[in-house]
């Protein structure tokens, strides 16, 4: 990945070599493809897999959304656990999105759409919020990302993110709770990240 090519580029300029990953999510093991020039190709990252260990179950209905999908584990996860749901997998980056659209169709997750921010219509309310937010985006960036999507949650619904101790969960909790008329409180804490439940 070139210096200036991050996954939260909207067209990634490394190679788009495609590769086949096998992980454990939602209960199955499955065979993904993933490629350079998205976040963490090579595995099921930390941060994620301790979202997925730690998050209350989806709900069986409604539209779910996983916030920053790069390939899709969280957003195949809400797709193959809550069959009955409609999960939008949403992302800037065009090859995380091509990538998720792949994944979906190899693992038979027909409820799933991947789209870009500005392609998820306005007037959808979320039963649910699940992210591993990109974080290095920088704070401003962050901050708008989240005042933009966790006012979208349908009435009683709640979000779930993980993020790193040492990248700042904490003071983003107290930030998501100075900022919006919501609850935030920690769930859980494991191998260096907090899972924050905001409602």
């Amino acid at each position: 990945m070139s210096e200036h090519d991050h996954y939260f580029t909207a067209q990634p300029a490394s190679a788009d070599e495609r590769r086949v990953l096998r992980v454990h999510l939602a209960g199955r093991d499955l065979e993904v493809e993933t490629a350079g020039g998205v976040f963490s190709p090579d595995h099921v990252d930390l941060g994620t897999r301790v979202l997925l260990e730690h998050a209350a179950p989806a709900p069986a209905a409604g539209d779910l959304l996983d916030l920053g999908c790069g390939w899709g584990p969280i957003a195949l996860t809400l797709a193959l656990a809550s069959p009955g749901a409609r999960v939008w997998a949403v992302d800037v980056n065009e090859r995380a999105l091509d990538l998720v659209r792949r994944n979906a169709e190899r693992v038979g997750a027909t409820n799933l759409t991947a789209a870009r921010p500005d392609d998820v219509p306005d007037a959808i309310r979320f039963s649910a919020i699940w992210s591993n937010p990109p974080i290095r985006v920088g704070k401003a960036a962050l901050h708008e990302l989240l005042l933009r999507w966790l006012p979208r949650l349908a009435d009683g619904a709640h979000a779930q993110l993980v993020v790193g101790k040492n990248l700042g969960a904490d003071s983003l909790q107290r930030w998501l709770a100075a900022e919006l008329p919501v609850t935030v409180e920690r769930t859980a804490s494991a191998k260096g990240f907090r899972v924050l439940r905001v409602s």
